[in-house]
């Protein structure tokens, strides 16, 4: 994949707002509530699926790298937070969202949503899924169930997901026609 200059910046720039996002949080137990999944989603809608995960991917090694871009800090012990989950689906969540927005073509309101649902949907299997395994077998506790990761990680967020992800169809509809005779938007 030959990347431009231009996809470089707009790549840098989703991993910096993601940084960005992480920081507008509210802390829940297991899991903070950030404003992460929105920028996610902007990245799969405008970079489209390999430049919108390259972007989560670059955030995710810097993070990694043991610079504080996650909401609880940053290094390579971060794996066994139960959250770290929600980075890896972050990846996938804009690889989807990119890759269904790519196959459906025309930009609509209805083809929007389609996409960022998708994208959310990957993004809260992986999530919960890893906070299950890390709490239930990495934390020991043999209470933790499928239901419990689901009511932890899951539940108490779905909502404010929802709404911004509904924000980012809109706004996507509205802006990707302008950002493409921009020369901006690279889907």
């Amino acid at each position: 994949m030959k990347i431009k200059t231009r996809d470089m910046i707009l790549v840098a720039l989703f991993s910096a707002l993601m940084a960005v996002g992480a920081y507008i949080k509210i802390l829940f137990p297991l899991v903070p509530l950030s404003f992460q999944p929105f920028f996610c989603a902007f990245a799969g809608i405008i970079l489209g699926s390999k430049l919108g995960a390259l972007s989560q991917i670059i955030y995710t090694i810097i993070g990694l790298l043991g610079i504080p871009v996650f909401t609880q800090g940053g290094g390579i012990g971060y794996i066994f937070k139960p959250s770290f989950g929600f980075i890896l689906g972050f990846i996938a969540g804009a690889y989807v969202i990119g890759k269904v927005s790519e196959a459906l073509k025309t930009i609509s309101l209805k083809n929007s949503l389609i996409s960022v649902m998708s994208g959310l949907a990957a993004m809260n299997v992986i999530g919960v899924t890893y906070l299950y395994l890390i709490v239930r077998f990495y934390m020991g506790n043999t209470e933790m169930t499928i239901w419990g990761a689901i009511s932890t990680g899951f539940l108490p967020f779905i909502l404010k997901d929802i709404i911004l992800y509904v924000v980012v169809a809109i706004t996507a509809t509205a802006v990707l026609p302008v950002l493409k005779k921009a020369g901006l938007a690279v889907r």
